[in-house]
């Protein structure tokens, strides 16, 4: 019956129209340890394109760069190549997994403390309290009607998150460019268009999630909320009210105590509510606008030390701890709880890959060769009657300095070579030649053998580094022939 006078009354709407948040400001061990990663997470965002790192006079000293021009990726002493990307999927992975270990052993603390989305709010609504109050003048300022006042605040509060949106964007643009010099060109008006359009991009998305959007880029837009129930478990930390000490509420102390009345500890005072920056109440059970920050720890706290109750009716605690205290029974160990198959496994797979990676860009080698055969055409007899085939050569020399290589045959007994600009009469097993630093020639090789043999024989080319190195490299090709009668 109730939902025919639902469809007489209209249709319902299924969007819920969005209530601002305006979290109050609290002070405890978890706020201070939020200053502290919000402190060193920007620190390293805006320092790090900065600081110098000497590779010798052939390659760029930027700590971390990503070149794109050269097509290569330096972090201090690493240099990636375009072909060796497996090590940045390598990197990507130990992330998942590593977000995956975060999340199973004290669940969302990424979100919490560290992602770019919490940082960036977290710092745009200090911004916010510092020009216009704590929550309730922020409040009576919302409010209010649109007068010269109001306007002055609120374009003065813009104009500071313009300027830390564009400081982010500016500080972006750097880590794939010498930072001062695109600096230098970036204010004299002659850096690259994208490099504009990026600063423009990405000024306006952190302008507008950062300072506006907030709350909704946890709760409707990032996926990662959806992800974190597969992640947790029964065993998992997070952020818990203890119902059954805190209910039922008290409504006031005083009142309470004069008439007698059985209540919990919680006095329903809402400051765990008030400090939320996602505007949930936390009481209502684990929801997805939970980001784990614990500010409504260090809130319930506060109040439990004024009234002379126990901390933690508000706390970080496991489903499992949770049954316990309930039954009266000791919690477990934080120690055992992380020390568990699901984060052992997790650590493993981290560590492994970790691991492997170290172990793979200490033993590689900093020499490479590849080579395409002409297909077009495939072979040319020679007036003698051998059989000329061409291939292009790209030799890599991935050190910053310029290095002598050795090209040269492996298999083919009866094949010699010759680079393009020499003649037959220079043909041999090897051939010398120069490498810049930190560059790859490439060399067009033309070798020849006899007409008899097989169609398609097969043989490789080896280059190997002059000098006290003598690193190697090689990779397989075939030379062909034509086929019997042709």
């Amino acid at each position: 019956m109730s939902s025919v006078n639902d469809l007489t009354n209209g249709p319902t709407s299924l969007y819920e129209k969005r209530k601002s948040v305006f979290p109050k400001q609290v002070d405890g061990p978890f706020r201070r340890f939020k200053w502290l990663v919000m402190a060193v997470t920007l620190t390293i965002y805006w320092v790090t394109p900065w600081l110098r790192w000497d590779r010798g006079a052939y390659a760029p000293n930027q700590a971390v760069l990503v070149d794109l021009a050269n097509r290569r990726f330096y972090m201090f002493d690493i240099e990636i190549w375009p072909h060796e990307f497996y090590y940045v999927a390598g990197l990507l992975i130990m992330a998942g997994i590593g977000l995956f270990l975060v999340t199973s052993a004290v669940g969302r603390a990424w979100c919490g403390y560290a992602c770019p989305q919490t940082v960036w709010t977290d710092l745009f609504q200090h911004v916010e309290r510092f020009l216009d109050g704590d929550r309730n003048a922020q409040i009576r300022l919302d409010r209010a009607p649109w007068t010269l006042t109001k306007l002055w605040k609120r374009l003065r509060k813009w104009s500071v998150w313009l300027l830390i949106a564009f400081l982010t964007g500016g500080a972006w643009i750097n880590y794939f460019a010498d930072a001062p010099t695109l600096q230098r060109a970036f204010w004299h008006g002659t850096a690259p268009t994208v490099a504009y359009g990026t600063v423009l991009v990405l000024t306006m998305t952190t302008f507008l999630l950062g300072g506006f959007m907030r709350e909704q880029v946890c709760i409707y837009m990032c996926p990662w909320p959806r992800i974190q129930t597969a992640m947790t478990d029964e065993k998992s930390l997070i952020v818990t009210y203890r119902h059954w000490r805190g209910e039922p509420r008290s409504h006031g102390l005083k009142k309470a105590s004069e008439e007698h009345i059985q209540t919990g500890d919680c006095i329903d005072c809402l400051q765990c509510v008030q400090v939320c920056p996602t505007g949930i109440d936390i009481r209502e059970g684990p929801q997805i606008g939970c980001i784990t920050c614990a500010l409504c720890i260090d809130a319930c706290d506060k109040v439990m030390g004024q009234i002379g109750r126990p901390r933690g009716l508000i706390d970080y605690a496991t489903e499992l701890d949770c049954e316990r205290e309930m039954r009266g029974e000791a919690s477990v160990s934080a120690l055992k709880r992380l020390l568990r198959p699901r984060t052992l496994i997790y650590l493993a797979l981290w560590a492994a890959i970790g691991i492997a990676m170290l172990f793979a860009l200490g033993t590689r080698t900093r020499v490479d060769i590849a080579a395409a055969a002409d297909r077009n055409p495939q072979y040319v007899r020679l007036s003698d009657g051998s059989i000329r085939n061409a291939y292009l050569v790209r030799v890599r020399n991935m050190q910053n300095r310029p290095r002598t290589m050795i090209v040269g045959l492996r298999g083919l007994p009866d094949g010699v070579m010759w680079s393009e600009g020499q003649s037959r009469a220079q043909a041999s097993r090897t051939l010398r030649v120069d490498v810049p630093a930190d560059q790859v020639l490439k060399q067009r090789l033309y070798i020849v053998a006899g007409a008899f043999g097989p169609a398609r024989q097969d043989f490789v080319f080896t280059v190997q580094a002059a000098g006290d190195d003598k690193e190697t490299a090689e990779d397989d090709e075939s030379f062909v022939r034509p086929e019997e009668g042709q």
